[in-house]
């Protein structure tokens, strides 16, 4: 297969060079390694304001806030694959990326079906699963396959670049990129000989009515 799989990376810390940009800096060696193109963006200290429920998108296909999560939006549409990345703040994501995600899922109309998803986490001590598993949701809730490790996604440290230190933390990234690009690799494959999983009509049931 000659293809070139695409992944976007998306990260939510407002620390260049913290400990998420360590982790995701241990799956690009691997997605270079494989041939695989990749981009990040940096979101953690950009203006992203949340989503007011104003509907717009559903007649546009786009967020009537046109700044980045539009821009995202074009990038997501044409990657293979979608990293997030997310310190915990209080046992959850970083506000400004659940802005940017609860946004761009919801706004987005394209097909993002049997796209991979991956997450990942740093914390000094606690709140990585439940913020792992808030961040799984956006996935789950797209027909995403989601990529896994032999571990969490998750890697520790406190201060940038202090998850070096963490050396099963960053094998657990290793792992998980060449288990991504398993799964793109598998999918296009399965695409091409197989073809893709029949769908049904959408089914939608209010419980107040």
């Amino acid at each position: 297969m000659d293809k070139r799989f695409k992944v976007l990376m998306l990260n939510g810390s407002p620390r260049e060079n913290g400990n998420i940009a360590l982790a995701f800096g241990e799956m690009q060696k691997v997605f270079e390694e494989l041939n695989v193109v990749f981009e990040c963006i940096q979101l953690g200290k950009k203006d992203i304001r949340g989503c007011i429920a104003c509907e717009t998108c559903r007649g546009t296909g786009k967020c009537v806030f046109d700044d980045i999560v539009n821009e995202i939006a074009v990038k997501f549409e044409e990657a293979d694959g979608l990293v997030i990345g997310s310190p915990v703040y209080y046992g959850s994501a970083n506000g400004t990326l659940m802005s940017a995600l609860q946004r761009l899922f919801y706004s987005s109309h394209f097909d993002m079906s049997l796209k991979v998803g991956a997450s990942v986490v740093s914390a000094r001590r606690s709140g990585c699963t439940a913020t792992f598993d808030e961040l799984n949701k956006f996935f789950t809730l797209s027909n995403m396959p989601i990529a896994t490790s032999q571990y969490w996604n998750n890697i520790y440290g406190w201060d940038p670049g202090e998850g070096r230190l963490d050396e099963e933390g960053k094998q657990v990234m290793r792992v998980l990129a060449r288990n991504m690009v398993f799964l793109m690799e598998s999918i296009a494959l399965g695409r091409e000989q197989k073809g893709i999983p029949a769908t049904e009509e959408r089914v939608w049931t209010n419980f107040t009515r």
